[in-house]
């Protein structure tokens, strides 16, 4: 080293920046060797099937050689029989129907009953009346899915009057043997169709049913003839199991 040293730190960084360009020529030398002669950096090895002898006649090739087995004897042939092929599939398909269609049914017919409702709901959905004792020309309230519930043995001056209402003077018209299975019964939903209101039975001008909160009047038939409310007041679903005994719902 033709250089002036001054202390030990420039000798350290002397020898540092020696070992780099030292460095960088070999890098160099050893990139220009290898696109000179390739074979060099090959690898000594080849790859052949197990009962080949022949051996890779590459230059540079000669390290040891990897045995890999064969495995021809268990390919499966390439076939062209198209008719064979659809039978394989349809066997497929068909198995596959088969096997699930059970196992499908069975989760939706589980499904669909998870969504009907119980017994104690079935129970208090419908309402068994005895009708014997309501006498001609009165009424009874019953209680049905948390609902009042009017049932009016009417007379037949009650019936006339319902039968001889002119459907033009009616704001919701509609004929009594609709809203009537027999004309001497007359099945109501006690609510007012303005508000929901309870109206009181046997009262108003037209002598059926009478709203006290917004004054509105019903006939015998249960039709609205006077003030607020737009609509009659509802029949509910109702059967006769016999001569004395109604199902409502």
């Amino acid at each position: 080293y033709q250089r002036r040293v001054r202390g030990p730190f420039q000798v350290l960084c002397y020898f540092a920046r020696d070992a780099a360009d030292t460095k960088m020529l070999v890098s160099t030398r050893l990139a220009r060797t290898s696109l000179q002669r390739p074979s060099l950096f090959r690898p000594r090895f080849s790859v052949r099937r197990a009962g080949n002898t022949s051996e890779s006649s590459e230059s540079g090739n000669y390290g040891a050689i990897s045995e890999v087995p064969s495995f021809d004897a268990y390919r499966r042939e390439p076939t062209t029989d198209g008719e064979a092929n659809r039978l394989f599939t349809y066997f497929v398909i068909g198995s596959s129907v088969a096997t699930f269609s059970p196992l499908v049914k069975s989760t939706v017919a589980n499904f669909l009953d998870s969504m009907n409702p119980s017994a104690d709901v079935m129970a208090v959905s419908s309402a068994e009346v005895d009708l014997s004792a309501i006498a001609e020309g009165s009424s009874i309230v019953v209680k049905w899915r948390g609902k009042p519930l009017f049932i009016t043995h009417r007379t037949a001056e009650q019936i006339n009057a319902a039968n001889s209402t002119d459907l033009g003077e009616l704001r919701d018209p509609e004929v009594d043997n609709v809203r009537t299975k027999k004309p001497e019964w007359l099945v109501l939903l006690g609510i007012c169709t303005h508000l929901g209101c309870v109206p009181l039975v046997g009262k108003g001008d037209y002598g059926g049913y009478f709203c006290p909160c917004h004054g509105s009047h019903y006939d015998t038939s249960g039709r609205i003839r006077k003030g607020p409310a737009p609509k009659n007041l509802e029949v509910p679903p109702y059967k006769f199991l016999d001569e004395n005994r109604i199902l409502v719902g």
